[in-house]
């Protein structure tokens, strides 16, 4: 898997931690908030967009009377003592940094979450040192499935999209990494689940956890 891979690229949120159920959890209380429940297709129907345009896409849809900018702080502001207390990674994970960075395998994040809450978790299971580029949907001009977020941070890495593996949990994460011309290996993840079949047919690779390489 890892041959002429001079990069490995990682979302963060179902694929190196696992806090898909905080997501829930806040929207559930946000839209509560407002009188409003929590429609079973709003987690699809968000999959792959950055931080803002998820805002934009819930503003409208609900029609929020908060700005933008306040919503997102109100988001961050709800996960993030979770993120940094609650949120484990996901198994394998130490073990196979370590390993890439053995082997001389430059390491990038491309999240559609906010930098606060990525830095934050990865500050808390003293993992920061391991990244050569971070880069947020915010950063780019399109979310997944574009591909805008995993080339920028394979430009950050300072390697080409040929010679980068990305880790998914998500499709429209997998098109990102696809369109991007880069390897991608899909990992299981609970609130995912219903996508397997599509996953394993787009994926060069498909894991349980990371625990799969470094055996």
């Amino acid at each position: 898997m890892l041959e002429h891979i001079k990069a490995v690229l990682f979302d963060l949120d179902g694929t190196l931690v696992d806090s898909m159920w905080v997501w829930n959890d806040i929207d559930v209380e946000y839209l509560g908030r407002f009188g409003l429940s929590l429609p079973e297709t709003l987690q699809k129907e968000i999959e792959g967009m950055s931080f803002t345009e998820t805002a934009v896409y819930i503003k409208q849809k609900f029609s929020i009377p908060d700005p933008i900018e306040k919503m997102k702080e109100d988001w961050n502001a709800m996960a993030f003592d979770k993120y940094v207390n609650e949120v484990p990674l996901k198994k394998g994970v130490p073990e196979f940094l370590a390993l890439c960075r053995k082997k001389g395998i430059r390491l990038g994040i491309a999240t559609s979450n906010s930098r606060q809450l990525v830095d934050a978790i990865i500050a808390s299971h003293g993992l920061t040192e391991y990244f050569d580029g971070i880069v947020t949907g915010c950063e780019v001009n399109r979310g997944k499935p574009w591909p805008d977020v995993y080339l920028e941070t394979a430009r950050r890495c300072g390697v080409s999209p040929e010679h980068c593996l990305v880790f998914e949990d998500i499709v429209p994460g997998m098109q990102a990494g696809r369109n991007a011309g880069m390897k991608v290996c899909a990992v299981a993840d609970a609130y995912s689940v219903y996508q397997e079949k599509e996953k394993r047919e787009l994926a060069d690779y498909y894991i349980e956890d990371f625990t799969e390489i470094t055996k």
